[in-house]
C-alpha cells in the first residue's frame, strides 16, 4: 500500500475542498520544505501562518532538546519555572494593564477561554465579531466565526452576530464610521440585552487580509464599552512581530480588554495565550472561572515561547519584519503594474495579500507556483477573487522574498486571464 492510498484510506478530510498538497514533505529547514523525491520548495505561509523564526531554528530545537528531556508536561494544577518566566515577559511586552496570563496550545482554545471569560464576568451571553472572521473550530469559536464552516452543523450558539467588514472591494475610500455605526443599530436591534463582547482580528487573514483602517479599532472599543462590552483582539497571525511591531494594536492605541496570542507565540509548536487585566482576572475568579485543560501551563511549549522572545528581541525582527514587509510590498506592487489580473496589494509588515480578479486563476497561479518551487495559499471567498495569503517567516531573507517573488511572477505569466 503506498503513501496515497493510505491517505485515501485512512485520513478524515478536514477541509471544505477535501484536498491535500500533491507532495510528501519529510523535511524542513529555514524557509523552505523539502519533498520526498527531493524537492526543495519555499515557504512563504511559514507553515500555518506561525513558523515565524523559519523551519528547525537552531535555538527552537536546542530547547526543545533539553526541555523535553528535563520536563515536559504536568498535571494543570502544577507549575513549573518556563509557564512563569513566559507570563512574566509576555505582560512586559504588552501595555498596562495586560498582566495576566493563561497558556494554552491552540488559537480556537484561547479565543474560547477568552469567550468565556468575557461571559462570566459581564454576565450575558452575546457575542460579535466580523462577517470574514476566522477564530477557530472549537464551539463558542466557530460560533464567532463567519468566513467558513458555519453550515450543516445545527445552530450555533445563541447570540452569535455578525457585522461587515470595513472594506470595499474596488474603493480606495469609504464611511467605515457610517458603516460601523449601522452595524451597532442593528446589533442593538437584534440583542436582547445582553451583549458581552467583540472579538476581531486587527488584520482578517482568512478573510482575504484585510487590514482595518487606521482609527476603527478605536471608534470599535468606545461603542463597545459604551456598551459595557468587553473587546477581544484575536492577534493569532498578527501577533510578535509578523505586521512590523510586536502587536497590531499597537498602532492604533488601543488596549484590548483581553488578547488572544497563538501561532506565531510558539513559532510552530501548540503553544497560545490569553492575555487579559488583573482586575478582569480578579471578577472572573470571584465568579469561579474554569478553563482546565490537559495542556494548560506545559512546560514544553512554555520554554519554547521563551525562546521565541529570546530571538524576536535578540534579532530585532520587528525592524527586520517592517523592512522586509516594504521589499516585499514592493515587489508586489511591480507584479500589479505588470500583470493585469492582480487587483489589489494589501496587508501589513509580512503579512499580504495580494488579490486576483478570479478564483479559477488563483488556484492555478497556485498550483504553478508549487511546480516551480513556491508554496503559496490563496483564500477564495465569495465575490474576492482569490487573494493570496503571504506570510514568510521573519527570518526570511531578501534572496528568499525576492525569489518568491520572481516565481510568482513567472505562474502569473504563464496563467491564462
Amino acid at each position: 500500500m503506498g503513501f496515497w492510498e493510505d491517505v485515501d484510506r485512512h485520513l478524515v478530510r478536514y477541509s471544505a475542498a477535501g484536498r491535500f498538497t500533491p507532495e510528501v514533505i519529510v523535511r524542513a529547514e529555514g524557509s523552505y520544505v523539502f519533498t520526498e523525491s527531493g524537492r526543495k520548495i519555499l515557504d512563504f505561509t511559514s507553515g500555518q501562518m506561525s513558523a515565524i523564526l523559519g523551519h528547525s531554528h537552531p535555538d527552537i530545537v536546542a530547547t526543545i532538546q533539553g526541555q523535553v528531556a528535563t520536563l515536559d508536561h504536568l498535571f494543570s494544577g502544577m507549575l513549573s519555572p518556563p509557564v512563569v518566566d513566559l507570563a512574566r515577559r509576555l505582560a512586559g511586552s504588552l501595555p498596562q494593564p495586560l498582566s495576566k496570563v493563561l497558556l494554552l496550545t491552540t488559537g480556537a482554545e484561547s479565543n474560547e477561554a477568552a469567550i468565556r471569560m468575557a461571559k462570566l464576568v459581564t454576565g450575558k451571553h452575546e457575542i460579535v465579531s466580523f462577517a470574514r472572521s476566522w477564530h477557530g473550530m472549537t464551539q463558542a469559536a466557530a460560533a464567532a466565526t463567519y468566513s467558513a464552516g458555519r453550515k450543516g452543523y445545527g445552530p450555533a450558539a445563541p447570540g452569535n452576530f455578525a457585522i461587515p467588514v470595513p472594506f470595499v472591494r474596488g474603493a480606495a475610500e469609504f464611511d467605515w464610521a457610517g458603516q460601523l455605526d449601522l452595524a451597532f443599530e442593528l446589533i442593538d436591534a437584534q440583542s436582547v440585552g445582553s451583549l458581552a463582547a467583540c472579538i476581531v482580528e486587527p488584520i482578517l487573514s482568512s478573510g482575504g487580509v484585510i487590514d482595518l483602517p487606521e482609527g476603527y479599532l478605536a471608534a470599535l472599543a468606545a461603542r463597545c464599552h459604551e456598551r459595557g462590552m468587553l473587546l477581544i483582539v484575536d492577534e493569532a497571525q498578527t501577533g510578535l512581530c509578523r505586521t512590523g511591531a510586536w502587536y497590531a494594536f499597537e498602532r492604533d492605541g488601543v488596549v484590548p480588554d483581553i488578547l488572544t496570542l497563538s501561532k506565531t507565540l510558539g513559532a510552530g509548536l501548540p503553544l497560545a495565550a490569553m492575555v487579559t487585566s488583573a482586575e478582569i482576572e480578579e471578577r472572573a475568579h470571584e465568579r469561579g472561572y474554569l478553563f482546565f485543560t490537559t495542556h494548560v501551563s506545559d512546560p514544553l511549549v512554555a520554554a519554547v515561547g521563551n525562546t521565541v522572545l529570546d530571538v524576536l528581541e535578540r534579532d530585532k525582527l520587528d525592524v527586520r519584519a517592517a523592512e522586509s514587509g516594504s521589499f516585499l510590498r514592493d515587489g508586489l506592487l511591480d507584479l500589479k503594474a505588470k500583470h493585469d489580473i492582480i487587483t489589489d496589494v494589501r496587508g501589513r509588515g509580512l503579512l499580504a495579500g495580494l488579490e486576483l480578479a478570479s478564483d479559477e486563476v488563483g488556484a492555478e497561479v497556485t498550483r504553478r507556483c508549487l511546480a516551480l518551487g513556491l508554496h503559496m495559499n490563496v483564500v477564495q471567498l465569495p465575490g474576492m477573487g482569490g487573494v493570496f495569503r503571504i506570510a514568510p517567516p521573519l527570518t526570511a531573507t531578501r534572496d528568499e522574498l525576492a525569489d518568491g517573488l520572481d516565481i510568482l511572477d513567472r505562474a502569473l505569466a504563464v496563467t491564462p486571464v
